[in-house]
């Protein structure tokens, strides 16, 4: 089953680091950093509105150079990729507006993003493939300077999760590196899940087998870095009942069939056949169990549409919690550590960010903001 890469962190060292954000955060900005590109636009342009819009609103602005059309040297040429659709890249950008720099702005300041956001967002129609590992690339923080959304034409405007999943919590995560690669955070976060990260086999964990472990998503396993980025971003952008079920993930006990097998370690119930204790027990997945609460508040957890030889619900137990790790204290850890290198660091409160991002992501008119755009004359 092809698994998804969410984001990639592409620490460069390259010539262009005489750009770096630590040190272009201490000069005044001048009018551009892209001297050789033509401001000029054709108002008899089918993209006018969209390039307008994205001249005064990001380079004018924030000194940001917003690509659309997907020009090679921008591209990893090794990946058979395809450009961003022009109204999905409407969609967006102003969404980029909306749920992102809008947030910075009022939360920390319309200089905040002026000075340390990114100097390039590059939008790619297809995700970046890697049938090595079967991930798919679909966002990417490079060198602190440029930011590349990847998979923008599967885009469904309408459903939240999705959108949430790929697009918005993209934004926070590569930004998050953005920030940590000018002022590193601290290296006690290295130290609480040390020893489970997979670099090579995340993409085989189950989400809740990671969350027990300490990490809010399968990708923040992976390594410290993209642990640091996925615990700022989910806890920015997952809603509350989003963020309180990856708590009760973390909170049990994981198992498989084969103990072994610590790739496919999914279930957090079992059963005894036919609710005979000397029978073997049977593990299943959360999704097939059948939660009843009783007047007194006492819990009783079901085999899901199955009953014994007489008729009876087969009850399900809690798989025990074997690796000897509190998931729920890991993450809250982590996301402490983050709260206070937001605020210490960059007089950023991380908790209001969550705030405003949590209100705007349910209360956005799609319509009304592409008005933004297709209103320009």
């Amino acid at each position: 089953m092809k698994k998804i890469q969410y984001y990639i962190s592409a620490f460069l060292l390259m010539a262009v680091a005489a750009m770096s954000l630590s040190s272009c955060s201490e000069d005044k900005l001048g009018p551009t950093i892209f001297p050789d590109v033509d401001e000029s636009l054709d108002p008899t342009s089918y993209t006018y509105q969209l390039d307008k819009f994205l001249k005064e609103n990001y380079l004018d602005k924030y000194n940001l150079t917003f690509l659309y059309k997907m020009p090679d040297v921008s591209t990893n040429m090794n990946y058979n990729l395809v450009p961003a659709t022009y109204e999905n890249s409407i969609d967006l950008a102003v969404l980029c507006k909306y749920l992102w720099f809008d947030v910075y702005d009022k939360v920390a300041g319309e200089e905040f993003l002026k000075s340390y956001g990114p100097r390039i967002i590059l939008l790619v129609g297809s995700p970046a493939y890697n049938p090595t590992s079967g991930t798919e690339i679909v966002g990417l923080a490079e060198g602190g300077i440029k930011v590349s959304l990847f998979k923008v034409n599967a885009m469904r405007i309408n459903d939240f999760n999705m959108m949430n999943e790929y697009y918005f919590k993209t934004m926070h995560h590569e930004f998050a590196h953005i920030l940590h690669q000018t002022k590193t955070y601290p290296n006690e976060f290295n130290t609480i899940s040390i020893g489970h990260y997979d670099s090579n086999n995340w993409q085989d964990r189950s989400e809740g087998q990671v969350a027990s472990l300490g990490f809010v998503t399968t990708y923040a396993s992976s390594e410290f870095r993209e642990d640091f980025a996925e615990t700022i971003a989910n806890y920015i952008v997952k809603t509350d009942e989003q963020w309180n079920r990856i708590l009760d993930l973390a909170s049990r006990g994981w198992a498989s069939g084969d103990e072994d097998d610590v790739t496919s370690q999914f279930f957090c119930y079992y059963y005894y056949p036919n609710n005979d204790v000397t029978q073997d027990l049977v593990y299943v997945s959360e999704w097939n169990v059948f939660t009843e609460v009783d007047e007194d508040g006492t819990v009783h957890k079901y085999w899901r549409n199955n009953k014994d030889s007489e008729g009876n619900r087969i009850i399900v137990y809690d798989v025990e919690d074997k690796d000897g790790i509190d998931g729920v204290e890991a993450i809250l850890q982590k996301v402490q550590i983050a709260r206070t290198w937001l605020k210490e660091a960059w007089g950023v409160d991380l908790d209001e960010l969550r705030e405003e991002v949590q209100y705007r992501q349910t209360h956005y008119d799609i319509n009304e903001l592409r008005k933004l755009v297709t209103d320009i004359h």
